[in-house]
């Protein structure tokens, strides 16, 4: 099959299209062909050898954790799944990659809205996921006012619409130049930064009950002082959170999946037109080394998306 591979880590110019071997499905797998794949910035950290899982990988190495496509291949123990479905979701991601390729095997995944475009689909697994996982964990429901830190990245954009969803009054941090598009998302919006207490207290006169730090830019210490305790902040960037009795959610490729629910559950408002996966760009394959370079760079917008062809050509 041809994938996207490094042969060794460094810049997004080590990325190259060859040919690898195809996976295949194992027990409770599915193999897709792939249509759209995402690329994060742990995929960009794995790919530079900035992770320490990064020293684990075999190379070549196929980068990638989320893709969408359609079924050609059940592995055992795989029930409500079939050869021809169309599907998205997130590869085990213990194997550090594998999606940005033709063939990726899923660990989770649920059927994609016939409304949802292959790059909204490919670009949505983990971050669904991760986000669905930090709102249970702040048990985040009807009545609660939530903030967060980093609301229009990849799992913030997702957070902010999935709380709405709940029945959560949301406020979201970003950029200046983000504030229209968190605004869109369903929350109140402001700059995130030194005096966010003061600039949060001016737009919203009432508790706040839960943050979330998506962002990982120090603002623990002013989360915890908004909400009165470090029990009602969680993090899934800030590794000195322990410091502060905040707890930390994550994982070196945004937390492993929980499972199905989330991802059934965004594909549900999705359909129901009350979620949507911001995709701030969408590259062709063979423009991998352009994405990477892409996710290194801040503030993002959604996320970023790989289009697969389903054949390759020279002329690619």
């Amino acid at each position: 099959m041809f994938a996207v591979r490094f042969d060794r880590f460094g810049p997004p110019e080590v990325l190259s299209v060859g040919a690898l071997p195809e996976p295949h499905a194992g027990r409770g797998e599915v193999r897709v062909r792939v249509r759209a794949a995402g690329v994060s910035p742990a995929d960009v950290a794995l790919r530079a050898g900035r992770l320490p899982s990064s020293e684990k990988i075999a190379l070549p190495h196929i980068p990638g954790v989320d893709a969408a496509g359609v079924v050609d291949e059940v592995g055992p123990d795989v029930t409500g799944t079939a050869v021809g479905d169309e599907v998205f979701g997130a590869v085990d991601v213990a194997r550090l990659g594998g999606a940005s390729a033709e063939f990726a095997v899923l660990r989770f995944w649920t059927a994609k809205p016939a409304s949802m475009s292959w790059e909204e689909a490919g670009a949505s697994g983990t971050s669904v996921e991760t986000a669905t996982r930090v709102l249970d964990l702040l048990d985040v429901r009807e009545g609660t006012t939530l903030l967060i830190d980093g609301a229009a990245g990849g799992v913030g954009s997702v957070a902010v619409q999935l709380a709405v969803a709940r029945g959560a009054r949301v406020i979201g941090t970003g950029s200046p130049a983000n504030q229209t598009f968190i605004a869109g998302l369903g929350a109140l919006p402001t700059t995130y930064g030194q005096g966010l207490p003061e600039r949060v207290r001016a737009l919203w006169n009432g508790r706040v009950d839960l943050a979330l730090d998506v962002a990982g830019a120090g603002s623990l210490p002013e989360l915890v002082a908004l909400t009165g305790t470090a029990d009602s902040v969680v993090t899934i960037a800030d590794f000195t959170a322990r410091q502060l009795g905040v707890r930390l959610s994550s994982g070196e490729l945004g937390g492993e999946p929980n499972g199905h629910h989330g991802l059934a559950a965004a594909a549900a408002l999705f359909a129901e037109g009350r979620f949507r996966l911001p995709v701030q760009e969408v590259f062709a394959m063979t423009q991998a080394a352009r994405a990477h370079a892409l996710a290194a760079r801040g503030p993002r917008r959604g996320k970023i998306a790989l289009a697969v062809p389903q054949t390759l050509t020279t002329a690619e």
